[in-house]
């Protein structure tokens, strides 16, 4: 299987448990990863043929910017049901990283990663 990769993708939203976080808003950051076959997509070079990452990056980000959730976890969620209604996508990883997660301890961020078929 291969992959197509969005790494670091940085949205504002108003995400979190807190009412601070959901007052004010914080920065998350979004990495998918797509398990594909683009060998047609070679073969042809025609983006008909493959997941267009271009369109899914502004989706993403729409859909991480939309609705408030409380967990990270609900959000991941969200965005690997979002990329798997593409055709060309035969799984998913997300991970959703917070990397001002309140927290009574250093650490320099918090994420959540998970794996759909």
């Amino acid at each position: 299987m291969d992959e197509i990769i969005i790494s670091g993708l940085t949205v504002f939203a108003h995400h979190g448990v807190l009412p601070h976080e959901t007052e004010l808003g914080q920065r998350f950051v979004i990495d998918v990863i797509v398990g594909v076959d683009t060998k047609q997509a070679a073969a042809t070079d025609a983006l008909a043929h493959t997941l267009d990452y271009g369109r899914l990056s502004a989706e993403i980000a729409a859909t991480a910017t939309a609705t408030p959730v409380q967990l990270i976890e609900t959000l991941a969620e969200n965005i690997a049901a979002l990329v798997l209604t593409d055709a060309h996508a035969h799984r998913v990883t997300v991970t959703v990283t917070k990397p001002s997660a309140p927290l009574s301890v250093l650490a320099d961020h918090v994420a959540v990663r998970i794996v759909r078929p």
